[in-house]
């Protein structure tokens, strides 16, 4: 079961439905729900009707899809909606300085969240979107949160499984820590198709008002054309001016 309920009570059970779907799924048959829960089949179908009936998902051809009734719950989460509300003018101006993809997200777990993708016509072709997840490890903007994260963080994510998305996926503990620890110093950090092929990703860590680690933001490109080297400079300074207009505003996300 996924991380985060209970499968001996009704709204484990619920929860664990709606945990099953993953980034890049659209709709899912019931067999795949009832296989990546584990549930009853006869359980799965009565919760997933009350879900949809609660407008948490949607029935549809080939099966359950996520609802907007999740969006708008999620838009009421008092840090992440003041959070990007603050943060929105700072992502707009970064996506019209670069015209790359540009990612707002928040630590969960061992997870990233992303509350904000922004993309052109340019835009990178990535697994990520608004509301999704990703592993810490193997996108720019994970590390950036787990580089900026404390020692008992790092410690259970070095010492769990390291998830292999790409050839290039950095799974070794050792050199995941080392780079992290450049990470720390530099205040960046890159990804080199590790969470999906064909893009590359340069992030940096947002702070809050008592100095702790809010957010991270990361612009994202092909590797046909994208160095995240020659990016640097512009999400250093979104980073910068965002943590500084939340230290300003100490209220805004709490």
């Amino acid at each position: 079961m996924e991380e985060g309920g209970r499968l001996d009570t009704v709204l484990g059970k619920a929860v664990s439905i709606l945990r099953a779907f993953r980034v890049e799924d659209d709709a899912l048959p019931l067999a795949e729900l009832v296989r990546r829960t584990g549930l009853h089949k006869a359980t799965v179908h009565r919760l997933a009707g009350e879900l949809v009936n609660n407008r948490l998902l949607d029935r549809v051809e080939g099966g359950y899809r996520l609802s907007v009734g999740l969006f708008e719950l999620g838009m009421r989460a008092s840090v992440e909606r003041s959070l990007l509300e603050i943060a929105m003018p700072f992502l707009q101006d970064l996506y019209e300085r670069t015209h790359e993809t540009v990612h707002l997200g928040v630590r969960e777990g061992h997870e990233v969240v992303y509350i904000a993708k922004i993309g052109g016509h340019r835009q990178a072709r990535t697994p990520s979107r608004a509301g999704g997840r990703m592993p810490l490890h193997c996108t720019a903007i994970g590390k950036a949160l787990l580089a900026y994260s404390d020692a008992t963080l790092l410690g259970e994510v070095l010492a769990a499984p390291l998830e292999r998305r790409t050839s290039h996926t950095i799974i070794a503990p050792g050199l995941l820590r080392r780079q992290l620890a450049k990470v720390a110093s530099s205040g960046v950090a890159f990804e080199y198709e590790e969470s999906a092929l064909g893009i590359n990703c340069v992030a940096a860590p947002v702070i809050g008002p008592s100095e702790e680690l809010m957010a991270a933001i990361s612009l994202t490109g092909p590797t046909s054309r994208f160095s995240p080297e020659a990016h640097v400079a512009p999400i250093r300074t979104a980073s910068a001016a965002l943590t500084a207009t939340l230290v300003r505003l100490p209220s805004a996300t709490r």
